[in-house]
């Protein structure tokens, strides 16, 4: 018995870069998730740039997570130790259910480019409305570590086991209700 493949199914993505210093102009964590997003075959839905503020990033995010034809936003920035450093504060809030092996498997992957510094990133993600959010750190490297080395195949509808499109488009909970 041979398994039809399942086909590629392009996601809408907005990109959040939260930051007190830069401008989208010289916003290369963003740029560069735009660039692997789309070199992946996703479409750039929304992207916007906030201060990091706990209020600006939720009323942001709320927008997105109750739009329905957003599928996941990705987050740069405010993840560090510093004071003002509150993208998981923001965040965690609105989460229906938290994605635990996120920021471990983020950490793991990371050690093996910054070492040590990695233990210094409050990396998440989570579920919120049927959307997917997951809090980078800012800087450009971090953010091509993440994709190339976990988003990249959990949002590819061809990625096997299993992924997070099964989840987001409903294709999973379409095929029990076929048997």
């Amino acid at each position: 018995m041979s398994k039809i493949p399942t086909p590629f199914r392009p996601l809408q993505i907005s990109v959040l870069t939260v930051s007190d210093t830069r401008s989208l102009a010289e916003d290369t964590s963003g740029d560069a998730l735009i660039a692997n997003l789309s070199a992946a075959g996703h479409f750039l839905y929304q992207r916007e740039l906030v201060k990091d503020d706990v209020y600006a990033m939720r009323a942001v995010v709320s927008k997105w997570i109750a739009d329905e034809n957003n599928h996941v936003v990705l987050i740069t920035g405010g993840t560090g130790f510093y004071s003002r450093d509150s993208t998981p504060e923001a965040m965690i809030p609105l989460f229906d259910k938290q994605i635990e092996g996120f920021g471990e498997l983020f950490r793991h992957i990371s050690y093996e480019e910054i070492g040590t510094s990695t233990i210094q990133s409050r990396a998440v993600a989570g579920l919120a409305n049927n959307t997917l959010i997951f809090c980078l750190p800012g800087s450009t490297g971090a953010c091509h570590t993440a994709w190339n080395g976990i988003l990249k195949e959990q949002l590819d509808s061809t990625h096997r086991p299993c992924n997070f499109v099964e989840l987001l488009l409903g294709a999973y909970h379409s095929k029990l209700h076929e048997v």
